[in-house]
């Protein structure tokens, strides 16, 4: 295999590793087995390790998991247009002072 063509995306690593934990290998075994196909760019020991122990517990999804956090809603069409328009007419306008305009962070 060329090394362009075992270049894989963290989704297929994953079903790689998915497949292996079916099949009843060990997180070593599934490491050693991807690093002597894929070499470099082979997925680290720890990230083996940790999507095994997911797929044994009966996780099915390759995909990430949603992070929390807080969603972004200052950027709308109406917030961008004000702040092209601040930004025309007075070009050494400062952040803190659109953030104020505007009432965002």
């Amino acid at each position: 295999m060329s090394a362009e063509s075992s270049n894989l995306s963290n989704i297929e690593h994953r079903a790689v590793i998915k497949y292996f934990v079916k099949r009843g290998k060990t997180s070593k075994e599934i490491f050693e087995d991807m690093v002597s196909v894929l070499q470099e760019s082979a997925p680290s020991y720890t990230m083996v390790k940790k999507w095994a122990r997911s797929f044994q517990q009966e996780r099915e999804s390759c995909e990430d998991d949603p992070r929390p956090g807080r969603l972004v809603t200052v950027v709308t069409e109406e917030n961008v247009r004000k702040i092209e328009k601040f930004v025309l007419a007075d070009r050494r306008i400062k952040l803190w002072q659109l953030a104020e305009e505007l009432q965002i962070s």
